[in-house]
């Protein structure tokens, strides 16, 4: 569901501890075809400590209580799960249970990699997760090819104390216009602090999660997974108005566009930016490096002129279709998707859990910590993305989307230019 950056520090531990990342791939027995327990691989993208410990307690205590069906941890990366899974597809080596996100998956399901898990997950996962959030992780003809379990939203950190110094009055309601942020973006920008800072150094999964805002689409897609894209101005309303206020109001640090969201959160720690803007995964961040007294809180869900809504692209756990024993890994993330171990995970990396049982419990186990309740409250409107089910998606995104962006976002061409080249470069691929 998010392109991390580097590995943390517990990602790199872990991947110590469990002797790297090297694995055969596939399943196992024991002893031989009919003897010992299936050892079953799981390639976990965990990487902050708190969540690589929640990932690893999991598989103990599954493997604790399943001696015939062993799960070996292994650590991948963010970074390059698109090519590495390529890499393990192609040679036969895939791990049994595979973590990515749905906007990464469904091109691999289309060309056969990914088990359908329609009959092997049970009921109560099925039913705790909505029908908008399942209709991510299903292709045309049906097959469920993931579990989906954690989701990311895009949202806007504030430093109350610099709205106070500037009297300015710290936003509240349902939700948080574009035209408000930038409004009171002006307002806090002056004697050399920004408004806001937003670490756009890799853009796309922003662009396009937030365009449902305006619903902009960007594809219309086909039951085989080929795509006609439509870049207009519905499609452009983000990008325009983080560039107007970059540009136009310089309200919004350009610096900050060009680098990576961990690159600028010491700036929005230090008081240089009054709001911050970024995956709900960064407050995990600011709770562990914030200076002590720094009073932070999240504004209401930004929206659009179609609402708050932001696309649905959760994490996911599928099963390889090479695997021998794909019945047992399903049982796994069966586990793995109980309200328990959710909520465990989705606090580790302040994520929002697709499941309602696993979101209901968070709310409980959170109610008196700061931003929970506004951080739930921007998974209310999520829905799935045409984009998630565009087979040459990752290839657009890395070869002509993100650079674009990049451009558009560093002044150096205009919103037409932008539109050409994302529009041609989908042309190229062939959609």
């Amino acid at each position: 569901m998010r392109k991390q950056a580097l590995l943390g520090v517990g990602a790199l531990a872990l991947a110590g501890l469990l002797g790297g990342c090297a694995f055969s791939g596939g399943s196992s027995t024991g002893g031989g075809e009919s003897e010992g327990p299936v050892t079953l691989t799981f390639q976990s993208l965990a990487y902050q400590d708190s969540t690589v410990a929640a990932t690893k307690k999991i598989v103990d205590d599954w493997n604790a209580d399943n001696p015939d069906i062993q799960v070996k941890l292994t650590q991948g990366s963010w970074d390059n799960v698109h090519d590495q899974l390529v890499t393990q597809f192609q040679g036969g080596t895939a791990p049994d249970i595979i973590h990515d996100e749905s906007s990464d998956i469904l091109g691999f399901a289309n060309q056969g990699y990914l088990a359908d898990l329609s009959s092997y997950l049970s009921d109560d996962v099925k039913k705790s997760v909505s029908d908008d959030v399942w209709s991510t992780v299903t292709t045309a003809d049906g097959k469920i090819v993931a579990a989906p379990t954690l989701l990311q939203t895009y949202v806007v950190y504030a430093n109350k104390q610099a709205f106070a110094d500037a009297g300015v009055e710290v936003p509240a309601g349902d939700e948080l216009t574009w035209d408000d942020l930038q409004k009171v973006s002006k307002e806090l920008t002056a004697d050399g602090k920004f408004g806001v800072g937003w670490g756009l150094k890799q853009p796309t999964a922003a662009i396009m999660n937030t365009a449902l805002g305006y619903d902009g689409t960007f594809f219309d897609v086909a039951d085989d997974g080929s795509a006609k894209i439509d870049v207009g101005d519905d499609e452009l309303a983000v990008p325009e108005k983080i560039h107007a206020m970059a540009y136009d109001d310089a309200s919004l640090d350009p610096v900050t566009l060009t680098q990576s969201g961990s690159d600028v959160l010491p700036g929005f720690l230090g008081g240089k930016y009054a709001m911050y803007v970024g995956g709900n995964f960064l407050a995990q961040q600011i709770t562990e490096t914030a200076p002590e007294g720094f009073d932070w809180t999240v504004l209401p869900p930004l929206a659009g002129s179609d609402g708050p809504v932001q696309a649905a692209n959760p994490q996911t756990m599928s099963v390889a279709a090479e695997s021998k024993h794909p019945e047992q890994a399903a049982e796994f993330i069966n586990y793995f998707m109980n309200a328990d171990n959710q909520a465990a995970l989705a606090q580790g990396d302040w994520l929002i859990p697709s499941s309602s049982d696993a979101r209901d419990k968070v709310a409980e186990q959170t109610a008196d910590q700061t931003g929970w309740k506004e951080l739930l409250a921007t998974g209310e409107d999520l829905k799935g993305a045409p984009f998630q089910k565009a087979t040459n998606y990752p290839q657009w995104k890395d070869q002509f989307a993100t650079p674009g962006l990049q451009q558009y976002f560093s002044n150096s061409i205009s919103l037409d230019e932008l539109k050409k080249q994302l529009t041609d470069g989908w042309s190229s691929i062939g959609g």
